[in-house]
């Protein structure tokens, strides 16, 4: 029962995958630090985290088992023009499946009122006045609480949320946390590397800055963090933040290592521009370098307590693109066809 159910939830989460754009990952800062918003939805650092990404239109595509009836695939013959229009579509279709989540702040604190010393004692319970009338959304709402104690006091998030979930409910989303978003369950999901799983859920119960969100995605991303498995969130639009997070929280070297290893260099710059973006006293990021395999020196050699590990798959990856290299060689030369290729450069 419960399994259908939660299938019935992701599967309407995916057939608007826009909708719940603003829900969705955020990193664990306190309140009294900096927003990280601005530096999210700076036009670099999403560049940045799009090529992180890596869209892979097979796994964007890929069935989900969330008891959505698989389509018949149909074949068509198509011109050049067409099929490229068709392509065109693709792309920006899987561009909105991996939309990036917003990454924002966490709710401040509830501002106290005031505090009526007269009222102590008047109720045994906590009484919540909210605001129902037209033309508030559920972020300004006005929702205040007033204590037994007489203290009265805007609502946590705990409250503001079930507030706006009883007057003016989101389809999918609860009144009270599910219990997979608590232990064991949580862990026994995360040892299943049901990561997108998690975090997709969670997108629809919680808004970005509740501190329920934070906590439940910083497990996440810590999690697959320690365990390196990357690929389990890699073109789907979890993994920019969680390389924002990561970038964050200044621990990128596991990351930085995995897609060394992976053979994108290109993918590798990309992380330590965006970790220079964050971190303006990063000492790699005082000049422009343009090419990726110093970038990762630099950082290497100057930021990263990792320098030996990082520069172990540097060494390896150059040592297989140099070997790709004599073996391209090796193969036009057998070919005859190196002596064309040099008269067709002098020319």
């Amino acid at each position: 029962m419960m399994s259908s159910r939660i299938n019935l939830i992701i599967r309407n989460f995916y057939k608007r995958p826009g909708q719940y754009c603003r829900l969705c990952s955020t990193v664990s800062r306190s309140t009294n630090e900096k927003d990280p918003a601005s530096l999210f939805f700076n036009e670099n650092v999403q560049e940045y985290l799009t090529t992180l990404t890596r869209i892979n239109y097979e796994k964007v595509f890929s069935a989900r088992r969330d008891g959505t009836p698989l389509d018949v695939p149909k074949y068509k013959f198509m011109t050049d023009k067409e099929l490229q229009e068709a392509r065109a579509k693709i792309s920006t279709k899987a561009k909105g499946r991996i939309q990036m989540p917003p990454v924002v702040k966490i709710r401040a604190e509830p501002e106290i009122l005031s505090k009526d010393v007269a009222l102590q004692g008047l109720y045994m319970h906590n009484i919540v006045f909210t605001d129902i009338s037209f033309g508030s959304n559920n972020r300004n709402r006005l929702i205040v609480v007033r204590e037994p104690n007489g203290t009265l006091r805007h609502a946590n998030s705990n409250e503001r949320h079930r507030m706006n979930q009883v007057y003016f409910p989101i389809s999918n989303r609860e009144v009270h946390i599910p219990e997979m978003f608590k232990n064991p369950y949580l862990n026994n999901l995360l040892e299943r590397e049901e990561f997108e799983f998690i975090l997709d859920r969670a997108c629809i119960q919680f808004e970005p800055d509740d501190p329920e969100y934070h906590r439940i995605t910083k497990e996440v991303y810590s999690y697959v963090n320690k365990v390196g498995k990357f690929q389990s969130l890699r073109s789907t639009r979890h993994f920019g933040p969680m390389a924002f997070h990561l970038a964050w929280e200044d621990n990128i070297h596991t990351l930085l290592i995995d897609v060394i290893k992976s053979g994108n260099i290109e993918e590798a710059g990309a992380l330590i521009r965006l970790y220079n973006k964050i971190h303006p006293e990063a000492k790699s990021g005082k000049e422009p370098i343009f090419d990726d395999a110093e970038l990762v020196k630099l950082y290497a050699t100057l930021d990263s307590s990792k320098q030996y590990a990082i520069m172990s798959a540097l060494n390896t990856y150059e040592t297989i693109q140099n070997e790709r290299e004599e073996m391209k060689e090796s193969i036009l030369k057998a070919h005859g066809l190196t002596n064309s290729i040099d008269e067709r450069s002098e020319t």
